[in-house]
């Protein structure tokens, strides 16, 4: 039995050094091609502007496709046009959708390509799931049915799976072991004793996995049972954890990428620790048994949450107490028999509003919600260390953990090296810089009225752990800088607001009208600003009659280092400084206007001389963004720019600059 154990261990660690060369060595060169593919529909989800596509041929692609299509799952299609490696994120720490979309063996993706039907569906079990989705569709509480029978939550609600995951109890809307043992629960009672039952058992959770695509947790179950039963068939003696260890090994050879998955990772990590306290929930009752789970479940996922999500609720083990049950005796058991007798539609749509309504109002109770920097590998690697020999040996060293975990909330107090990080907003300009004990500057916010920037913009804030915005400083109120400032302080904490010079406009109106409402105080037309030994000094306070020339110009000193940011301040306002400031030498300037041919001009940075120049524009924008001549007159200066280096950040650490760019 050493032996087998042995040989475990070395399968794992295989398995380990496996995934991590598919990481160290993936090849993460953007590439465009044009295609021409004929391939299975394998998976559609539509919206009310677009339709998303996943196609299965040699290997699988995901397209977009703008228009009305007639296709179901199991056609087949034949697509050209480009093809494209999926991006990077801009930010550092927000959404990755190209590790999504690898964790689902997507590698290229294609928008608005030609498509044309090649064969209609003729598979019986595309035909069964196609039938399904549509009769899930006309229910009036489809969205916890199609979660419940198709694993897919696309019809809830934005603000409702929010809720969930502020939570924390977001996997119980995941199809895992909870929702399995129901099933299983279920074809025990009927099958009995009938010599077939595995038999039809695991053919039925292979046509489940097939109706709900696949998903890493459902594969971990249905893998992690298969092999429990060949284990005890064939008497091989190995315990439920390395059964595991064995599906961990076989999934991640499949597809490397599952790591990237979130659900996968909450599934092993958390099922490991929960039989690792197997002895501990011997001869209990079943509320012991599901305090000591949830209060197990909740530690091991951690690090998880915090790896991914920056912020942690401390009474998530209560609610999954309270929600377990629920969601596993009442609402998951008659979703199901509602999706048998739609006349119960009426009845199960009343009691999800009802369990909706409830959840929204405790995720509003946010006292217990902390934000909590994003820890490093090394760190988790101790939290599960410390998690593991409390558990099995029962030792008292989980103070040691909650000391690490209390370090790591207070970590931001404990930074003493200033950083200045330009996020990539597209055509928009947004600064946030970093100061000791945990005070912090946004310069603009960015905007576009097309889609919303904030949720990125808030997650690169909580992974630093930053809770609050010391100051909110706009330049001025056109909507590409300052067009999210009111999502800004609805969804985070800022404690005070600086206008630039000049009359309010209606964009800085109606922020006024929030800032009132929520009692944030808020100045205009400053000449500077004490951030404890640190100044920032407004350049321009003089009104013009136009927002661009009142933009605020800031200038300020980190660590002997010189940053300038210039707003949209044009030439005319570049002259006006000249006249009035003997300026010295610039170490980063945030050139004006993205780059614009009406700002950085030629004497004014023949002046400044500035070392790095940071260009904030849009991919591919309208306006020609930035300028050819702005770009010969920032010639002798290293030229940063967001839409082809994404987010620049620059830390002084030992009075040294060091430049970090977050590559798409």
């Amino acid at each position: 039995m050493i032996e087998k154990k042995i040989l475990l261990y070395i399968l794992f660690l295989l398995s380990l050094m496996y995934i991590s060369i598919f990481i160290i060595f993936d090849n993460n060169k953007y590439k465009e091609v044009n295609k021409r593919i004929i391939g299975k529909v394998v998976y559609i989800k539509k919206y009310s502007d677009k339709v998303t596509i996943d196609i299965k041929s040699n290997n699988k692609y995901r397209i977009t496709l703008y228009k009305n299509i007639d296709y179901d799952l199991g056609d087949d299609i034949y697509v050209e046009g480009l093809f494209k490696t999926p991006k990077n994120n801009t930010i550092e720490n927000t959404f990755n959708y190209r590790k999504y979309l690898l964790s689902k063996r997507i590698k290229m993706v294609s928008t608005n390509p030609k498509t044309k039907l090649i064969n209609k569906n003729k598979n019986i079990f595309f035909k069964i799931k196609n039938k399904v989705i549509r009769h899930i569709d006309e229910y009036k509480s489809k969205d916890y049915i199609k979660t419940f029978i198709l694993a897919d939550n696309s019809s809830m609600e934005e603000d409702i799976l929010k809720s969930y995951r502020s939570m924390g109890i977001s996997h119980l809307l995941s199809f895992s072991g909870m929702h399995m043992s129901v099933f299983l629960l279920i074809l025990n009672k009927i099958l009995k004793n009938n010599k077939y039952k595995y038999i039809i058992i695991f053919t039925f959770m292979i046509f489940l996995l097939f109706i709900t695509n696949y998903p890493a947790s459902f594969l971990r179950c249905f893998i992690f049972l298969i092999l429990r039963y060949i284990n005890k068939q064939l008497k091989l003696k190995y315990n439920d954890i390395h059964v595991l260890i064995i599906t961990f090994c076989i999934l991640t050879l499949y597809n490397p990428y599952f790591i990237y998955n979130i659900g996968f990772m909450f599934s092993f990590i958390i099922t490991f620790f929960i039989l690792l306290s197997i002895n501990l929930l011997k001869n209990k009752n079943y509320y012991y048994r599901l305090i000591i789970i949830s209060l197990i479940s909740f530690l091991s996922s951690i690090p998880i949450l915090i790896y991914n999500f920056y912020n942690i609720n401390l009474i998530t083990p209560l609610f999954n107490i309270l929600f377990v049950p629920i969601i596993s005796i009442v609402i998951f058991p008659l979703g199901l028999i509602t999706f048998l007798l739609p006349n119960l539609d009426d009845i199960y749509y009343v009691i999800t509003s009802g369990m909706d309504l409830i959840i929204n109002n405790l995720s509003n109770i946010d006292m217990f919600n902390i934000v909590i920097s994003k820890p490093s590998i090394i760190l988790i690697m101790i939290y599960y260390i410390i998690l593991f020999l409390t558990i099995k040996y029962n030792k008292k060293i989980i103070i040691v953990y909650i000391i690490l975990l209390l370090v790591n909330i207070n970590l931001k107090y404990l930074i003493i090296n200033p950083k200045v990080t330009y996020l990539d907003v597209g055509q928009g300009d947004s600064v946030l810089i970093t100061y000791k004990k945990g005070k912090t500057i946004m310069i603009d916010t960015g905007g576009n009225k097309n889609y919303s920037l904030i949720n990125n913009t808030i997650t690169y804030l909580k992974s630093n752990g930053i809770n609050k915005i010391s100051y909110l400083v706009l330049t001025h109120g056109d909507f590409d800088h300052c067009g999210e400032a009111i999502n800004l302080v609805n969804n985070f904490k800022v404690e005070k607001v600086i206008f630039n010079c000049g009359p309010y406009n209606d964009l800085e109106k109606e922020l006024i009208k929030v800032l009132d409402k929520k009692k944030i105080k808020y100045y205009s037309c400053i000449k500077e600003l004490n951030i404890d030994n640190d100044k920032l000094f407004f350049l321009q306070t003089k009104e013009y009659d136009n927002e661009n020339d009142n933009s605020n110009v800031i200038y300020t000193e980190l660590n002997g280092y010189k940053f300038m940011f210039m707003g949209d301040a044009s030439i005319t306002t570049e002259k006006e400084i000249l006249n009035k400031y003997n300026l010295p030498d610039i170490d980063v300037l945030k050139v004006g206007h993205h780059g614009s041919k009406t700002s950085s001009g030629k004497d004014f940075i023949n002046e400044i001389k500035p070392k790095y120049s940071i260009i904030s524009v849009g991919k591919n924008n309208r306006y020609g963004h930035p300028n050819k001549e702005v770009l010969d007159n920032l010639n002798n200066s290293k030229i940063y720019r967001t839409d082809q280096d994404g987010s620049i950040m620059f830390k002084i650490k030992n009075n040294k600059l060091t430049i970090e760019a977050c590559e798409s």
